[in-house]
């Protein structure tokens, strides 16, 4: 044990010494000609840099000074001496600039803390063995899961701890760089707490005359640099938020981010960039990709791969060398913010340390709970940023076999009896109970496209040798091995062919490419018009898609993981491909099918039922259909710019009439965002992604007609390309199945090393020293299937808790039947509806026959959808624009949006105003007994609604009331009924009670429709 510094409780070092860092005194900026005194280390001057005895440091090369006594001048060598010091707290301490890392801290905290300053440094350190930190490159890495932004007159300093906060990182930025230059500098060295407390206040000490060291702010990572038209922009994430946690690594999703502009703070710069409007409108472009949507990133685990790719990496890497576990290499196809790292990747040593890569997509988790067992089960769709745009201006494929809408989606199934990926004993990445499944979906590999004013496909097909579609199923065998089952669901038969033309075209193709690929690996294609038979009587579409998903699970197989010797190590080999014209609606449900029959296998492999498949209708079944809801609403606002208008309750024929409506509102959706967001949401994607750099002399990006250029490749650049072989299309390579290495081998190099250099599981998902409470923990407040469970079984006490247990209709009625009233339900628009509620749950629950669609919690799957909306960002329109200038012009879109926003929520969720629901309480509230007046006395307690009313009339309205002659007359006649009063006499049709009959007489119809008032 190390005791503990007076002035930091939270720091331990060695009795007696201090530890060295590589940098320990910093002066102002470049000019700044005198320097700021020290009570412990006097005088500080900007002589130049400073050399440590580990070798010279270039965090702060610039900004460091040491008295002239501390350094002894060898020849043209400058080496600083260091004299001995106590552990003892300074005289003055300082005060913190920053908060400080609480040891309370909750991993779940959607915004970072910074890192605390508390003490000034002293004259000199020394570094022993025994202290914590040291070089990076050995084996006491610093994985940085927390990070800080602090900034002077002319530079930012990146400050990154672990998840302890005992070892830190820093990185130095310049703001005085060229324009159009990047500088950054990365420090080796890893640091202790009090030592980078040292290091920032000295720091700050050397930069008091331009005013200091200052926190920014606190940050959960950096994304990266991008570059407009003049200086670099920093890309940070300001909050996130945990989605999923996958071997004791947690996954987050980005919930907020800031740009951070890399200038000085001279007024000066800043108007340059205010006035530029060029630079002004790109930011604007930027700004429009909403950052806070669907965009997700791990500090320990790689989710630009799958998990098998990921355990067959480790085990490698382990087996060779443990070095390379640092320098994995992520897949580039899913990370989305590649370009905002390539000008980092030439400066930094190892970019991945500082910068978070980002996936694009879906990512949920939820409980299976099994009698006590627990199983995860985990959903990770990645799409690619190759040809990403939106749905009418990417379809097909690009010249470099890239499709559009391509995407990636794992379904992950695991038992928690252990949480990391090692097995018990010295197997690591062996944990036998961790499975995963994964299929694919993209658009048909042809050239071809759609113009947004129809719905007439017109495929451009010149190519016989389909070397589009060669490069992209040999990209597949690349990615996945063989052998690839195709599935085709767009339609055969139409009045006017449309889809049909792409059917016989995609069938030529696998055709052509399969006659040169061996027996073993052929691409397996099967075509079947789902929208027909769904909407035919004598075709089952479920029991089809149950058929083509068991030949899927015997063709590719499935990934769990286990000991080499174990006999249930199994790899997938293959994947299953689907695509319909859009790539959405059908395909999604295609895909839940498949991976439902995935997860009977998956379940069975992991001893939990003894069969290979799952019945419909069971708590499993239901929640693997939430999931897969929200999985394609999200895929398809991503891609379409609506939620999917197709459920699987439309292909299980068990939808209610009224998702006809909402049916309608999607497609309209759907199409409104088709013909007038989708230009504006691809201008921010090829911005984004790198697609378009500004250059002087070329076209703005707003002024392109067409953004082909810029998704293919540069024709001039084919003359010096080997030309592609028409027969030799694929890789042989690549159709090699996937194998592991022996575990014999693993063991040596491993020996006498801590795991930790390997996985920080431990720390990461347990957090030792660290108070947690059950509300914050991402585990417990995870959705489980215990939230199927029906209310009415629950309160009889006679519920089945195996999730894989048939729900029978009687079981999801409520206790009472209560009729519901007719009406709108009066609601606050303030407050949001609870999922609590057993009135909710009953009031939207289906019929018996429609078990499945009950099942689904509605407020989870609001709130799933609501969390996935567009990744363009929307617009506030506020109430306020009445005050605004009369004279400035309305943007027209903007208000054309707004209006179908809100026609689109207020058709959805009906609500009633305060005014009107005070008109209506007061009318259900007025007295129905109202007494009989008979006399102009006041009764004792009278009613005060009928007491206002009698004072509101006045005395003469009360004299004025008077009936005529004739109306008594009338009357008098009227109640005048004779002795036989079914009796018509001729004196009877002159009356008025007989005008129906007069008029009947003259052969008109008594029941005459009158006209209704609008």
């Amino acid at each position: 044990m190390y005791p503990t510094s007076p002035t930091d409780p939270w720091l331990s070092i060695a009795e007696g010494m201090m530890p060295m860092f590589g940098s320990e005194a910093c002066t102002g900026d470049a000019g700044n000609e005198t320097g700021s005194s020290h009570p412990q280390t006097g005088p500080i001057h900007a002589d130049g840099p400073l050399r440590s005895p580990s070798g010279p440091s270039e965090i702060l090369s610039n900004d460091l000074s040491v008295t002239p006594n501390a350094v002894e001048f060898m020849g043209d060598t400058e080496m600083a001496s260091f004299p001995e010091l106590s552990n003892t707290s300074p005289a003055s301490p300082k005060l913190a600039l920053g908060r400080a890392y609480s040891d309370g801290e909750d991993d779940e905290f959607p915004c970072a803390n910074g890192f605390q300053r508390s003490s000034s440094p002293s004259s000199g350190v020394n570094r022993t063995k025994d202290v914590p930190g040291g070089i990076v490159s050995d084996e006491k890495t610093c994985r940085i899961q927390k990070f800080s932004l602090y900034e002077t007159a002319s530079r930012f300093y990146m400050v990154g701890g672990n998840t302890l906060d005992r070892k830190f990182r820093i990185l130095k930025i310049d703001r005085t760089a060229d324009l159009g230059d990047l500088s950054i500098v990365e420090d080796d060295i890893v640091y202790t707490k009090k030592e980078m407390d040292q290091l920032l206040n000295t720091i700050d000490d050397g930069n008091k005359s331009s005013g200091g060291l200052k926190l920014r702010c606190s940050t959960s990572g950096l994304l990266g640099f991008i570059r407009f038209t003049g200086a670099y922009y920093m890309l940070i994430i300001t909050k996130k938020s945990p989605v999923a946690m996958i071997g004791g690594h947690y996954v987050y999703q980005v919930n907020g981010t800031d740009l951070i502009s890399l200038t000085t703070m001279t007024s000066s710069s800043r108007m340059k960039v205010d006035r530029d409007p060029e630079e002004a409108r790109f930011i604007g472009i930027l700004n429009n990709l909403d950052l806070s949507r669907s965009f997700y990133f791990s500090y320990s685990y790689d989710i630009t791969h799958t998990l098998q790719h990921n355990i067959l990496f480790e085990r490698e890497t382990i087996r060779h060398d443990l070095e390379a576990h640092s320098q994995k290499p992520r897949n580039a196809m899913f990370m989305w913010n590649h370009h905002l790292l390539e000008a980092a990747s030439k400066l930094l040593n190892k970019v991945y340390d500082w910068c978070l890569p980002i996936v694009h997509g879906f990512v949920d988790q939820e409980t299976l709970s099994i009698y006590g067992r627990t199983v995860y089960i985990t959903i990770i769709a990645r799409r690619s940023r190759y040809f990403a745009g939106a749905r009418f201006l990417k379809r097909g494929a690009n010249d470099l076999g890239y499709v559009a809408n391509d995407v990636e989606t794992e379904q992950i199934v695991s038992e928690m009896l252990t949480t990391s990926f090692h097995a018990p004993g010295p197997d690591l990445f062996a944990n036998p109970n961790y499975t995963s499944y994964v299929q694919h979906r993209g658009s048909i590999p042809l050239y071809w496209t759609q113009d947004n004013t129809g719905v007439t496909p017109k495929p451009d097909i010149e190519n016989p040798f389909y070397s589009a579609a060669g490069l992209h199923f040999d990209n597949l065998f690349e990615r996945y091995g063989a052998p690839i089952y195709v599935l085709n669901l767009v339609k055969a038969r139409e009045r006017t062919p449309r889809e049909s033309k792409l059917l016989e075209e995609f069938t030529n193709a696998i055709s052509y490419l399969n006659q040169f690929l061996p027996n073993h690996s052929k691409i397996i294609y099967r075509a079947w018009d789902m929208s027909r038979a769904s909407k035919s009587r004598d075709q089952d579409v479920i029991r089809t898609l149950e058929s083509i998903a068991e030949d899927v699970m015997v063709s590719t197989g499935f990934f769990r993981n286990g000991n080499d010797y174990s006999p249930y190590l199994k790899f997938q080999n293959g994947v299953a491909r689907t695509n319909c014209i859009d790539c959405l609606d059908r395909t999604n449900a295609a895909q839940f099918v498949i991976g439902k029959c995935a997860l009977g296998y998956q379940l069975h492999a992991l001893g939990v039922i003894d069969a290979n498949s799952i019945a419909y209708d069971t708590d499993a079944v239901n929640l693997l259909t939430h999931m897969y809801h929200g999985h394609g609403d999200t895929i398809a606002i991503q891609y379409g710019g609506s939620h999917l208008v197709n459920t699987m309750a439309t292909y299980r024929k068990i939808n209610q009439w009224t998702s006809h409506s909402r049916d309608m509102v999607e497609s309209f959706k759907r199409y409104y965002n088709n013909s007038f967001l989708d230009r504006q949401r691809q201008e921010a994607y090829n911005l984004f992604l790198g697609y378009y750099i500004f250059a002087h002399g070329q076209p703005k990006l707003w002024d392109l007609s067409t953004d082909y250029y810029l998704h293919h490749a540069d024709p001039r650049t084919w003359l010096n390309k080997k030309r592609q072989s028409y027969i030799q299309w694929f890789t042989p390579e690549n159709l090699k199945r996937k194998e592991i290495v022996g575990l014999e081998s693993r063991k040596e190099p491993f020996l006498g090393k801590p795991l930790d250099v390997i996985d920080e599981y431990w720390l990461e998902y347990y957090r030792p020293l660290a108070l947690s409470s059950f509300n914050k923990m991402f585990t417990y407040k995870m959705k489980s299937s215990l939230d199927y469970i029906p209310l009415k079984s629950t309160q009889e006490g006679k519920y089945d808790l195996s999730p894989f247990r048939i729900r029978s209709g009687n079981e999801n009625e409520p206790v009472e039947k209560v009729r519901p009233r007719k009406g709108v339900t009066i609601i606050d628009p303030q407050k949001e509806p609870s999922g609590e509620d057993p009135s909710q749950m009953t009031s939207h629950s289906p019929q018996s026959h429609q078990l499945s669609l009950s099942r689904v919690p509605e407020v989870q799957l609001h709130e799933s959808i609501t969390s996935t909306q567009s990744i363009l960002r929307e617009v506030n329109y506020l109430m306020e624009d009445k005050y605004k200038d009369p004279t400035a012009p309305k943007d027209r879109s903007g208000i054309t949006q707004w209006t179908l926003s809100q026609f689109v929520a207020s058709s959805l969720n009906p609500s009633v105003a305060h005014s009107e629901a005070h008109e209506y309480e007061r009318y259900i509230n007025h007295p129905l007994n109202l007494p009989l007046v008979v006399s102009s006395e006041i009764p004792p307690n009278p009613n005060m609604d009928f007491l206002g009313y009698i004072n509101s009339n006045s005395l003469d309205t009360v004299i004025s009331m008077h009936s005529a002659e004739d109306d008594i007359a009338d009357y008098t006649e009227f109640i005048d009924v004779g002795d036989e009063p079914l009796t018509v006499t001729e004196a009877d049709p002159a009356k008025k009670r007989y005008k129906a009959y007069r008029q009947w007489l003259k052969g008109k119809s008594l029941f005459k429709q009158q006209r209704v008032d609008p």
